[in-house]
């Protein structure tokens, strides 16, 4: 069983070429074998916060329509980001698009210092099964919180992945905090971050997975990559393709 991140990035209110670059790296994904490929944080309108409200996405949109084709011919989960309306008020979301055509949704429930001018917090951890593997999903500053990573690990998650922007300045106290997880909760950490500017923020790229007490696997920090993990007898591995 494979899962990967998409280190990618995202252009600014263009829902209609973002779609089509989730595209691509579906079907390269597709082509290793992978089951369940992330994003980062808002990939489907980059982390343009002014501009959320605007371009937001419903539960049923209809412009995730090319994301349900994809995921069923290239017979692959799709975990992409986008600010959505839910309940009433503003999120930032995760769909989670099966290959069966069926949908779910996460909802970030921990906010960055700023995000809560325009966005409303989840309060609901979200899991799926994959490959025999308990995934549990997170988006950006969830991921700093260590009681949403002991969260899942109580769920039985058995992976924790996310998408995120993180700057140069932020990535090496976030990766120590990543990389704790994957020891402490024997948990593979599978983080998705964008590769070049977005909202007004510098990326880090350097997308990458960790379990027990290794980093498996990194990207480097501006190229389209994928960064995919394998479960075998012998345990976890992984490598960076290009897309």
């Amino acid at each position: 069983m494979k899962l990967a991140v998409a280190q990618s990035c995202s252009t600014r209110g263009d829902v209609t070429l973002n779609i089509e670059n989730h595209i691509k790296y579906a079907r390269e994904a597709s082509k290793l074998g992978v089951s369940y490929l992330i994003f980062p944080e808002l990939s489907l309108t980059g982390y343009e916060l002014d501009a959320a409200k605007e371009v937001a996405f419903e539960l049923d949109d209809v412009r995730l329509q090319p994301l349900f084709e994809a995921a069923k011919d290239y017979q692959i989960s799709l975990g992409v980001g986008a600010p959505i309306t839910s309940q009433g008020s503003l999120k930032i979301g995760l769909f989670v698009i099966h290959k069966d055509g069926t949908a779910e949704v996460y909802e970030k429930m921990h906010l960055h210092e700023g995000e809560e001018v325009y966005f409303n917090n989840g309060n609901t951890y979200h899991l799926i099964e994959v490959g025999g593997q308990r995934v549990a999903n997170a988006i950006c500053a969830d991921t700093t919180n260590p009681s949403h990573a002991k969260g899942c690990a109580e769920l039985g998650a058995t992976v924790y992945i996310a998408g995120v922007l993180v700057t140069p300045q932020g990535y090496a106290k976030d990766a120590s905090l990543w990389s704790s997880y994957a020891k402490k909760h024997n948990m593979l950490v599978a983080i998705a971050n964008y590769n070049q500017p977005s909202g007004g923020l510098a990326a880090a790229g350097k997308s990458a997975v960790w379990y027990g007490d290794q980093l498996l696997a990194q990207a480097n920090e501006d190229d389209d990559v994928l960064v995919v993990a394998q479960i075998t007898d012998e345990g976890w591995s992984a490598k960076v393709y290009q897309v």
